[in-house]
């Protein structure tokens, strides 16, 4: 299991110092994901992309639950008054729950593709500051490790605290 680490970083030669210090440390790169205020260069940082930046996950899996009842609702609506003439099977049910629930993904994650993380919320005047935001998903057993390295090593980097869990696909 992975924990997402918070860092919030005064520039860019910082951010660019603690990437060397987190590749000699064995963090890949693509563990490390950097946001910033547009204008700010992030020149050779892996820079943090929709699923980082946006509610989208949140959304979609949201969208999965509210579209799957919704579906089983409309399927059990269609078994109590089917269309005249037309017998309906057991299975319309799991057809239309399967049905909603890729429909409410789909839906929810448009929306919430457009919605800041509420995760990131809390670095919202740090970012309009002008610093770089900085999320390192580290092994849950290397995270005393990896705030050490933090302390000794980059005293200007403040730590923003940590994500019990990161969802596994971004």
């Amino acid at each position: 299991m992975k924990r997402r680490l918070y860092f919030v970083l005064p520039n860019l030669v910082s951010a660019k110092q603690i990437v060397n210090d987190l590749l000699l440390a064995r963090i890949e790169d693509r563990h490390m994901h950097f946001h910033a205020k547009d204008g700010v260069s992030l020149e050779g940082l892996h820079q943090a992309n929709l699923f980082q930046t946006s509610d989208i996950v949140h959304g979609a899996e949201s969208g999965l639950v509210v579209g799957g009842v919704a579906g089983v609702m409309a399927g059990i609506a269609v078994m109590m008054f089917p269309p005249s003439g037309v017998s309906m099977q057991l299975i319309t049910v799991l057809i239309t729950a399967v049905l909603g629930s890729i429909f409410g993904v789909w839906v929810s994650s448009m929306i919430a593709s457009s919605i800041p993380n509420s995760r990131l919320r809390e670095f919202e005047h740090d970012i309009e500051d002008g610093k770089i935001l900085l999320m390192v998903d580290v092994p849950a057993m290397r995270v005393a490790e990896i705030r050490e390295l933090f302390s000794k090593r980059h005293p200007e980097a403040t730590s923003g605290g940590q994500e019990a869990t990161i969802p596994a696909f971004p």
